[in-house]
Formats: structure tokens, sequence, C-alpha cells
């Protein structure tokens, strides 16, 4: 992940600063980073951990040869600095990490060496301690914006018995360009960057209650309330993070910590770049959401109409889509299949679905959910049969899907090709039978094939009703908008490879799952003849 994680603290002496921050370089190190290694610098024990070799290994991240730290580096001059605003001695040259599946390194040191990136945080960490600060002045929050990077922010106290108040003020900020990759992982941050402040706090509650209790300063402070409070502290205003928490190794864990979470976060999610128009079940999918959404518009406008009850069970998309070309049913009693699939809660897959209900079974029931036919599941299990019906709808362009998942009366055809219903409820028996179509066959071929994963298969599943939804949307065409005679269909469908009366029965019924957009499309350009002639 592109992105600089960094703990930020607000001294009572010199205002917001930052104490330590993480990089991720995915080019070779900065000029003397590479070999910064002295001959007699030992190499402590490597620990992997997440693919990430968290090494003792330092590296020089000095300035260029010829020039002095002061004068090149962009941090604070140390006349500026005190104990509280500093994490590394003076000369440390900070810690690498090595991920050694992606060759990436994890750099961790009080400041960016790159003057453009030591702004960035300079001004992200103002921020976080001035005014981008959520009601209690502890919790997380997020600012920012194009120019400066986007900053999730989370700001807590360390317990003090020194400081005003008894606490000194710190954040943990994660700053990247990506408004929206750092928006999505808000969870995943929260949680981790949350779980490191509970360990820092705990650390320094510890050496709150032992310093409490060995000198309680409360008492001090009322018995000298009239001396300035600076002053009658005795210089100790600033104080190390390292001192609060008596942890002496707490930069290395901090470097291990941040350098961990850069990777994790970055692997969590992933992007697609999708090619090509979209397919026909997002256009589906895109219209569904639209509908849905003037619908829900359309009750929240209305006033003073009662809710009706529904004498209907709901249907899972919401309403009906199409019409169903065929009325006949198929009853899968639960209760025929074997022993085995009573003691299986769910379905995972197809090839898991084929196994437990058995070759024939399983491709008696593909071909009525290929061919539109009404699929009855009974059984009183009502998340096994909802279970069912995700897997079998798979194999359906999702304009074709129509589900009542779980019903106490029978439902006709047209209102839904996919029914779950109690075992007391009784339907009409309507059982077909037939060699099947096509596309069942290279189903069958891609489900019983063991070298090939579930994975593998979804996708060749994908791919087989993209390419039979082609052969529909060319159908559709040639009948629908062209017009053209029986006899040129005939051809057509021959020339498809379907014209076996089950692929034809096949190819109308998935022709009510294409989306409006693509009828539409056709129709608008049908009604132009100016647009094609020009084309021609």
């Amino acid at each position: 992940m592109n992105a600089i994680v960094a703990l930020c603290h607000f001294c009572e002496l010199h205002g917001p600063r930052t104490l330590f921050c993480t990089e991720v370089l995915h080019s070779p190190l900065p000029q003397g980073a590479g070999n910064g290694d002295s001959p007699g610098q030992s190499e402590q024990a490597e620990d992997e951990e997440g693919g990430i070799q968290m090494s003792s290994r330092i590296r020089s991240h000095s300035p260029a040869e010829g020039a002095s730290a002061d004068s090149s580096s962009p941090g604070p001059k140390k006349s500026d600095m005190c104990e509280g605003c500093r994490s590394l001695a003076a000369g440390h040259p900070g810690y690498v990490s090595h991920d050694t599946e992606t060759s990436i390194k994890y750099v961790s040191h009080q400041h960016p060496n790159h003057p453009q990136l030591f702004s960035i945080v300079r001004q992200a960490c103002v921020r976080s301690l001035s005014c981008e600060v959520c009601p209690g002045r502890e919790g997380p929050i997020f600012f920012g914006d194009e120019q400066h990077g986007f900053v999730f922010s989370h700001t807590f106290f360390i317990k003090d018995s020194l400081a005003r108040g008894f606490q000194r003020w710190y954040s943990i900020i994660t700053i990247m360009m990506d408004r929206i990759y750092l928006i999505n992982s808000w969870p995943f941050l929260l949680v981790k960057i949350r779980g490191i402040i509970d360990e820092l706090q705990g650390k320094a509650l510890k050496v709150f209650e032992a310093e409490q209790y060995g000198c309680p300063q409360r008492a001090q402070r009322m018995n000298t309330a009239f001396t300035p409070f600076l002053h009658q502290r005795n210089g100790n205003a600033a104080r190390s993070l390292t001192s609060l928490t008596n942890d002496d190794n707490l930069w290395a864990c901090l470097h291990t910590s941040f350098a961990w979470l850069l990777k994790a976060c970055g692997s969590r999610l992933t992007e697609k770049l999708l090619e090509g128009a979209p397919t026909e079940d997002t256009l589906v999918q895109m219209e569904k959401l639209a509908d849905l959404k003037e619908e829900s518009e359309g009750w929240d406008g209305s006033e003073g109409e009662e809710e009706k009850p529904s004498a209907q069970p709901d249907v899972v998309e919401g309403r009906e889509l199409t019409k169903c070309p065929t009325d006949t049913s198929l009853m899968s009693d639960c209760s025929s299949w074997n022993v085995a699939s009573r003691r299986l809660s769910i379905f995972r897959s197809l090839r898991h679905m084929r196994q437990v209900l058995g070759a024939s079974a399983f491709r008696m029931l593909a071909w009525h959910v290929l061919m539109g036919n009404q699929v009855i599941w009974k059984a009183r299990d009502a998340d096994l049969v909802q279970s069912a019906f995700d897997i079998l709808r798979t194999m359906l362009p999702v304009g074709c899907v129509r589900i009542i998942p779980y019903s106490d009366r029978y439902e006709e055809a047209y209102r839904c090709n996919f029914l779950g219903l109690s075992p007391h409820v009784h339907i009409p028996p309507h059982i077909l039978s037939s060699v099947g179509p096509t596309i069942l066959n290279k189903i069958e071929a891609a489900l019983t094939n063991q070298n090939l994963s579930v994975d593998v298969v979804d996708q060749c599943l994908v791919c087989l009703k993209e390419e039979w939804m082609n052969k529909v949307k060319v159908l559709f065409k040639f009948t629908k908008v062209d017009s053209r005679p029986k006899e040129d269909t005939q051809k057509l469908l021959s020339i498809l490879g379907a014209a076996e009366e089950d692929n034809v029965k096949l190819l109308k019924f998935w022709m009510t799952g294409l989306s409006k957009t693509y009828k539409s499309h056709l129709m608008s350009t049908v009604r132009s003849p100016t647009s094609s002639e020009s084309r021609n």
C-alpha cells in the first residue's frame, strides 16, 4: 500500500511534532541507504512475519555525502527539539524491513527524507493534533484533500505523572493519496491501530501507577499551588515515549507493527480492471437497482396511505421482472435424497450439489433450471433451500432468476422459477425428462473434471453463460427486430449450433433475461433508418 504511517505527539514546549514514521519504498533505497552496513556491524537473527523479513539490520538514511545532517535534513533543528519530540537517538540511522514476497522495503525513521513527503506528514501531524479532532479529543477521524493527501487519524492520551493533567496527547496517522482506498480500509485500520494504542496505553499506565505510588504528584502540586507550573517541574516537562512506557525496544516494535499494517492493509483489497462492454447480468442488476430506487422514492412520497398486507410471498428480486414461458414444474423432495445429504446444512458449489444429489438427479434438476421450468424444493430447513437456490441461480442469467425462497403454499410458475416449500404443502406434479441442451453437457463436463478447481468451474460457467447469451442476442435481433421468416431462423439456429429442440427452448427462455437497455438500443436503431444509412 502506497501510504505512510506516523506517530505524532503534541509537545507542551514545541507544539505538534512527528515522532516516528514508516514508509514504503518500491524503488532502491535512497542514496547512502544501500551501502550503509559497516563491516563490523552485527546482524541479529531475522524473524519472518507475514512475508515481511523483520530485520534488526540498520540501514543508513543520512543525506548525500559531503553535506551535514543539520543543513540538508528536512526535519526540525536540534535546538527546536526536546526529549518529548525525539524518538531515535542522534545518529541512529533507522530501521528497514524487506518483504520477501514483493521485494518492497519498509523504512522507518523520525521524519521522511524527501522534502515533499516531510511537508505532507508535517501538515497532517499539525492538523491531527489541532483542528482535525473528533469530539472528546480521542478517537478516529478522516480529513485531507487531493493536494496534500488524505489522512486517517486516531488521537489518544498517554498517562504521565509529570504532565499537565497527568497525560500527554498523541496520534497515529495513515496518509495516502487514494481517498476511496483509505475510506474502504477504515474498519481494518481502526481495529489494528486501536490495538497498537491499547498496548502503548497499557505500558504507560503501569509506569504511571508505579510513579504515583512512590511519589504522588497530585498532593505535591496542591502544596505548591502558587509555584509556576513549568518551573516547579524542574525541567521534566519533556519525557520521551520510551520513558513513559519503560520500553527500550519501543521504536523497533513500532516499526514492526507499522510495516505489518502497511503490508496487510495493502493485501486485503485488490482492484480489478474491467475491459469491454458490461455484461447482460451487470446491465440487469443496474436496472433492478434503479427500479428499486424509484419504488422506494415513490413509497416515501406517498402520505396517508396504509400499508396493505401482501397476500403473496415476497419474491427475492423485490418484484416480478418477466413471465416464465412455461408452467412445467419439477418437485425436488428433500426427503428422497440419501442420508448423507441430510447431514449437510448448506450446498457450497455446483460440484458439491452434484456429489450430494448424484449425477442422474443433478442432470435432471439442471435441465429444468436451464429450460426455465419451475424448480420446487420441499424441505423443513429453509437455509438448505436458500443455499440450493443460491447455487442453482448461477447457471442462469440474472434477468431469468425469480426466487420465492420459502412459502407455505404453492405459487404459480409465472411468479417464480425457484420455489421453496414446507413439506406439508401439496403441489401439482409435473415431471419432464429430456436429453438436455448443449450447455448442460458442457456444464457436466466441467463438474466431472476433477482437475478443475471450484473457482475454475465458476469461471467456466460465466463463459458458457456469456456464450449462450450472445446467441440469444443474435436470435432476438433476427426474429424480433428484423422479423426474418421461419426458414431463415432455422438456418441461423443451425449456424449457432442450437437447432435441437431443447436448445431452442433454452434460447427462448433466456431471451426473457435480456436487459431493457439492450432491447431499447436495438429498437432505437430500427426506428432511425437515417443513422443506419449513414453507417452504410
